[in-house]
C-alpha cells in the first residue's frame, strides 16, 4: 500500500510539472492569450511588449502600434498589419503567413529566419531592416529591394545585403 500512495503521489507531481495551472499573476506588459483568432485590433498600443510566440490569426492589426515589441517567434496567418508601427521590433524566428504589411513602417525591424511567405510589403518603410536567412518569394524580394536601404543598428546588416537585393 505504501509503495502504491508513493507512487500515485508522484505520478500526481509529474502531471502538475508537465500540466501547470492556468492561473498567471496580472502583469501591466504581459499579453494573456496566447492565441488571438478572428480579432479587430485596429491602431491598437502593443508598443515595447513580450509577445514572443503569440499567435495572430486572421487578426486586423492596422495601424496598430508595435514598436520595440519583442516579436521573436510570433506568427501572423493571414493577418492584417497595413499601414502598422514595426519600428525597431525583433521579429526573429517569426511567421507571417499571407499577412499584409503594405505601408507597415518596418524601420530598424529583424526579421532575421522569419518566413515571410506570400505576405505583401507594397509601400513598406524598411530602412535598417535586417531580412538575414528570412524566407521570402522571389517577387518580395523585388518589392522589398525598391525601397531598401541602410544598416540595422542592432545587428549591423546591410538591408539590401540582407535582402540578396542586386
Amino acid at each position: 500500500m505504501k509503495y502504491f500512495l508513493r507512487l500515485s503521489t508522484l505520478l500526481f507531481l509529474l502531471i502538475l510539472l508537465w500540466f501547470p495551472s492556468p492561473v498567471q499573476a496580472a502583469s501591466s506588459s504581459a499579453v494573456t492569450p496566447s492565441t488571438f483568432s478572428e480579432v479587430d485590433f485596429r491602431s491598437k498600443d502593443f508598443s515595447g511588449k513580450n509577445l514572443q510566440s503569440i499567435d495572430f490569426a486572421k487578426v486586423d492589426l492596422e495601424s496598430a502600434n508595435f514598436s520595440n515589441a519583442d516579436l521573436r517567434g510570433a506568427v501572423f496567418n493571414a493577418s492584417n498589419l497595413a499601414n502598422a508601427n514595426l519600428q525597431g521590433v525583433d521579429f526573429s524566428y517569426g511567421f507571417a503567413y499571407l499577412t499584409n504589411f503594405d505601408g507597415a513602417d518596418l524601420t530598424d525591424a529583424i526579421f532575421q529566419e522569419t518566413i515571410l511567405s506570400f505576405s505583401t510589403f507594397e509601400g513598406a518603410k524598411i530602412k535598417n531592416a535586417d531580412f538575414t536567412f528570412a524566407v521570402l518569394e522571389k517577387w518580395q524580394v523585388k518589392q522589398l529591394c525598391a525601397n531598401a536601404s541602410g544598416v540595422n543598428p542592432k545587428t549591423g546588416v546591410d538591408t539590401r545585403e540582407s535582402l540578396g537585393c542586386k
